[in-house]
């Protein structure tokens, strides 16, 4: 007879039978995976608290040089609290610093001392340029720009007749401008946009704006051109504060992306992204042309010679017919004001003899003093900004004699009076083989 075993054996004998069938690790594999989960659990905090700490940072680096970049609030005070003390006034002040009718909207500002924001000025849309502090006058890494006159409002002095302000503003032109023909019917021209309320009087707060306003090469460029349509505009301006006409298309190729994503989107795919955003082919013919013209008026014009000292795309826009507009032209500057700043600057080697991206002379070791005659002509520049916008897409018939003439247009070199008639040759031809190709179109 047989008699059951007790409990505690029947437990050890399964406990065993539980041994053979299943190897250990089958227990031990629970505490394994609850390791790895912790593993895992602590590395994606880690890496969560790390991506919020560089998000944090580079917002508040973003923020800091916004707040550091765009100061209109302290411009529009500045200009106001001048213009009702009398001292300025203009066609905008009313507008900005009465009525409330001209708005400071987005900021565009790139430099701390020249605010640029878009603005709403009654049923008109422009662009508001504002100077801020004073730049080193003659600093090449900055605008070549007389900022102490301007920051001040000290000139004309109380008591200047209009003849008398009219000698000061053709005197001004001509060391900006150098001696030329026609400059006493450009200061004709600036005396009448000084008359800002046009009654027929200049009085001294207008005079003094206006004067602030020639010390800028941008307004400068906008009074020469402003018969023919490469400059936006000019609506109207209140001390050194002027609105501009807005321009639509900007900038002239490529696509603008949230600064989250400029950060990590590398420069060569940047570069392809821009150029999948352009418009048609004919458009932008059109508006190389636009630019072509742009580098015809400035050299030798009815007011001198200016040089292009910035030719990137972010220059320039254009409006709905495809005319190409100059969007800061603060780097187009007259060639006489150039050569005689530039000579002035030390040099040990020619790349310290650059001014903008595209103004470089060479270094004269004699006298380690920079020579005042560019490398590059305006063509060549512009001719290599237009290179890849203008290539991609281009017609087949048209292409290889495109691409021919606009490498021999970049390989351009030293002053363009050494080389006028290769010069006007090769801006005639390019001229001729766009608009051959789009005349018969509807974007001629």
């Amino acid at each position: 007879m047989f008699l059951p075993p007790p409990a505690a054996d029947v437990r050890c004998s399964a406990f065993a039978m539980a041994r053979g069938l299943f190897p250990w690790g089958f227990f031990r594999k629970p505490l394994y995976v609850q390791a790895r989960f912790s593993y895992l659990h602590m590395k994606y905090l880690f890496f969560s608290w790390l991506a919020v700490f560089v998000g944090s940072w580079i917002v508040y680096v973003e923020y800091s040089s916004y707040t550091e970049l765009c100061r209109g609030h302290d411009c529009k005070n500045s200009i106001c609290d001048k213009y009702k003390k009398g001292v300025i006034d203009g066609s905008a002040c009313s507008s900005l610093c009465e009525k409330d009718t001209l708005y400071l909207g987005k900021c565009y500002t790139a430099k701390a001392n020249s605010q640029v924001y878009s603005g709403i000025w009654g049923d008109l849309e422009g662009v508001i340029k504002c100077q801020m502090e004073e730049a080193p006058q003659y600093d090449l890494g900055s605008e070549i720009e007389h900022r102490k006159e301007a920051a001040t409002f000290n000139k004309p002095t109380e008591g200047t007749s209009v003849e008398k302000f009219r000698e000061m503003i053709l005197s001004h032109l001509k060391a900006k401008a150098g001696d030329q023909a026609n400059l006493a019917d450009l200061a004709t021209q600036v005396l009448s946009i000084t008359d800002a309320n046009k009654d027929g009087h200049i009085s001294l707060p207008e005079a003094r704006s206006t004067w602030a306003l020639l010390q800028l090469n941008e307004f400068l460029l906008a009074l020469v051109l402003q018969d023919r349509e490469h400059t936006p505009k000019l609506l109207g301006f209140c001390g050194d504060l002027y609105v501009m006409e807005k321009v639509p298309y900007s900038p002239l190729y490529g696509i603008s992306l949230p600064w989250i994503m400029e950060v990590w989107i590398p420069a060569g795919l940047r570069r392809s992204m821009d150029q999948w955003f352009t418009p048609s082919w004919p458009h932008k013919a059109k508006i190389s042309i636009g630019l072509l013209e742009l580098v015809e008026d400035i050299f030798h014009g009815t007011f001198g010679s200016f040089v292009m000292c910035d030719v990137s795309a972010n220059s320039f826009g254009y409006n709905d017919r495809h005319d190409l507009k100059v969007m800061d032209a603060r780097y187009i500057v007259p060639e006489a004001t150039f050569q005689e700043i530039i000579r002035q600057q030390r040099c040990d080697v020619d790349e310290d003899c650059l001014y903008g991206s595209d103004c470089l002379t060479s270094c004269d070791l004699t006298k380690h003093r920079c020579t005042p005659e560019v490398t590059r002509p305006n063509l060549a520049k512009a001719c290599e900004a237009l290179k890849d916008y203008i290539l991609r897409g281009a017609p087949s018939d048209v292409r290889e004699e495109l691409e021919k003439q606009l490498y021999a247009c970049i390989a351009l070199k030293g002053s363009t009076e050494q080389m006028e008639i290769e010069h006007s040759l090769i801006l005639n031809n390019l001229k001729t083989l766009l608009w051959k190709k789009i005349s018969h179109t509807k974007d001629s």
